[in-house]
């Protein structure tokens, strides 16, 4: 019997990378919007994998996949079950998503933005001392976008995102570098949460500060300029939150 071509098995793969990946969001925002209670006994891989119309390979990797980002556990004879919050990892951008798009917490905001200010403010000042000159020019063309952006001519919120990757990018730590995903995760849903209460966008002014101390090397001024503009952002919410 022949073997099926090349292209069928990659589609077929392909398709089925799709479903699981899938039935991983569906079933991961269900868990994060609290449709599945922490601790109780939670659906087996057949009634999971009839519910959804899905395969039980599908549906086990799925599984998996939720498992590793902290919102699943198993027990001997006690099966599997949704893990407490605490233990998901808010570093796993499906997971930040998904907390982010339920109803909207002021609280979970402030939090990040919390864990910001504990990382980009050094972060621009590492990016003053080390930045290259393509990297300068990368965080110049982010401000660029955002004056754009003010006229009309590109998109607010992935140019002020283009901005703060750039600058996590200039740091040279590769440890803030990965940062950029979390960042640009959440800040879909901060920027435009923060824009609403200020009634604008972004201050161009504040950014370009930062980029000015990074171009100049001043890694104090850089640091400061970068700590105002965050905690600009903490007292809106915090504003928001009274």
């Amino acid at each position: 019997m022949a073997s099926p071509p090349a292209a069928s098995t990659a589609a077929a793969n392909n398709l089925g990378r799709n479903l699981t990946y899938g039935l991983q969001e569906v079933i991961g925002r269900a868990i994060v919007v609290g449709e599945y209670a922490t601790g109780k006994p939670f659906p087996t891989e057949a009634d999971l994998a009839r519910q959804h119309g899905v395969s039980r390979s599908v549906t086990r990797e799925a599984m998996k996949m939720l498992a590793a980002k902290g919102l699943l556990g198993a027990r001997p004879r006690q099966g599997t079950f949704v893990q407490p919050d605490d233990q998901w990892n808010l570093f796993d951008t499906d997971v930040l998503r998904w907390i982010l798009e339920r109803k909207l917490s002021v609280k979970t905001l402030r939090q990040f933005n919390e864990l910001r200010i504990g990382v980009e403010p050094r972060a621009a000042a590492l990016a003053a001392q080390r930045a290259r000159p393509s990297q300068v020019a990368a965080i110049a063309a982010g401000l660029q976008r955002m004056r754009d952006a003010e006229r009309g001519q590109d998109d607010t919120l992935s140019a002020d995102i283009e901005f703060h990757v750039a600058v996590l990018r200039a740091s040279g730590n590769p440890f803030y570098v990965q940062f950029r995903d979390i960042v640009s995760t959440a800040l879909r849903t901060s920027i435009r949460f923060t824009n609403r209460i200020a009634g604008r966008s972004a201050s161009i002014d504040d950014h370009a500060m930062v980029h000015s101390a990074i171009a100049s090397g001043q890694a104090q001024a850089a640091h400061d300029a970068m700590y105002k503009l965050i905690d600009d952002v903490l007292d809106l919410i915090g504003n928001a939150a009274e």
